[in-house]
């Protein structure tokens, strides 16, 4: 099976072009022009051994509001489609993560309904040169876009612990979630 997908989302505020392996060993090349956001996806590619290619040219000039949306936009888009139609996969999972003071948690389930519940308060208006109040919306955007139902809930007293501890959370929860148990629908509907 095949679970690779390349997409390119180009609107008035970003040009996209990103190449996905779920079946990967977690290398990646990275360009958001946001170094922050750059280290986390890198995180996340590792941690979820996904190969991930990424180059965004966004309007940084404006802020990063758009690039970050836009990445998350593009990211769920390009997982949903690299999974296909979901046969045997595990489906449901979650990961706990902890980064020094920081624990986090990620719950997964690849259902076909989106919907984000997130638990997350930032001390620092940014991390880095990322604006935190973009971390909750990428997470947001990526699971309406992949189609999930996500929950994540983050404490700590370090903002760059506590969204690295995310990254890192959503990439194991994911891999666990899509890995092929079977050779099943993991649905009483027979479809996902």
């Amino acid at each position: 099976m095949n679970r690779q997908n390349k997409i390119r989302r180009k609107t008035s505020e970003t040009d996209i072009q990103l190449d996905l392996n779920l079946d990967g060993e977690g290398n990646y090349q990275i360009d958001t022009g946001i170094e922050f956001f750059n280290h986390m996806l890198n995180s996340f590619a590792r941690h979820g051994l996904f190969d991930l290619e990424l180059n965004v040219q966004g309007d940084l000039k404006v802020d990063d509001h758009h690039t970050v949306e836009d990445v998350g936009i593009t990211l769920g888009t390009s997982f949903k489609e690299a999974l296909g139609n979901k046969k045997g996969i595990k489906r449901i999972s979650h990961s706990l993560v902890p980064m020094d003071e920081s624990l986090a948690l990620v719950v997964v389930d690849i259902s076909g309904r989106s919907y984000a519940v997130l638990d997350m308060n930032f001390k620092s208006e940014k991390v880095g040169d990322l604006n935190t109040e973009n971390v909750p919306h990428f997470f947001e955007s990526f699971a309406h876009s992949a189609q999930i139902n996500l929950h994540v809930r983050v404490e700590g007293d370090n903002d760059h612990h506590q969204v690295e501890a995310l990254f890192k959370a959503l990439a194991r929860a994911l891999k666990d979630a899509s890995q092929i148990e079977n050779d099943l629908i993991p649905s009483t509907k027979g479809i996902l």
